[in-house]
């Protein structure tokens, strides 16, 4: 039974990132399709997925089509019941959906200020007040989770759809030099050292792109995990 995931360019697309971490990490097979966000056929590459418009989307091993990524996540959760996508405790579950679907809805300033980027540390990016609101915001909301976590470094302890949701955070803290504090600090180390995302990257650099889609501010410096700020 494999699924065939659409998604666009791995060091850009935050959305694809999270739909394939929701296959990948709890070991569901599927077949990998990329669509030209950057190469203009996007619309064309995606007409036999309509009303889909977005990646990610994801085609079932039945044919069905799934598009918008919290379609995707309550699919996979409900064909999968005895993976436990979502935490099996139930007050967990509650929150945990609740900060995937204020990650669909909120964080404005950060998504639209800081582009996801894994090529390189944008070291003298200036954080605005709205950016630096959505962060304090972000760690509300992990510290909400973590009140109820069980044992284990991720959000609710075990690895969970709410964790791909944030992945794409942990990236733009990182790309953009972002101060968080020490606890958000080790929940982003913890996402970016994860074998799962380092092969996300690892193969979005395998393709080089001029000019850059997003220029940096200034200075670059290389994207290891230890340049995350905190305070």
């Amino acid at each position: 039974m494999t699924y065939k995931l659409f998604i666009g360019d791995r060091t850009f697309s935050s959305w694809s990132l999270r739909g394939w971490l929701m296959l990948h990490k709890f070991d569901l097979p599927c077949d990998v399709q990329m669509v030209g966000l950057y190469s203009q056929t996007m619309a064309q590459d995606m007409a036999a997925l309509a009303p889909a418009r977005l990646v990610p989307a994801l085609r079932t091993p039945e044919g069905d089509v799934v598009g918008e990524s919290l379609a995707i996540a309550e699919t996979l959760a409900e064909r999968h019941p005895a993976i436990a996508m979502w935490p099996r405790n139930a007050a967990a579950r509650i929150r945990a959906r609740w900060l995937c679907a204020e990650m669909v809805g909120g964080f404005g300033a950060l998504r639209g200020e800081c582009p996801m980027q894994l090529a390189h540390v944008d070291a003298d990016f200036a954080a605005s007040d709205a950016v630096k609101s959505d962060l304090l915001r972000i760690e509300t909301l992990w510290a909400f989770a973590r009140e109820i976590a069980s044992d284990g470094p991720w959000l609710f302890g075990a690895y969970s759809i709410a964790d791909a949701f944030y992945a794409p955070v942990c990236a733009r803290i990182t790309g953009y030099n972002l101060t968080v504090s020490k606890a958000a600090h080790a929940y982003c180390q913890t996402t970016l050292t994860d074998p799962a995302f380092q092969q996300w990257r690892a193969e979005g650099l395998k393709k080089s792109y001029s000019p850059f889609p997003y220029p940096p501010a200034g200075r670059t410096t290389p994207w290891p995990s230890e340049t995350i700020n905190h305070s």
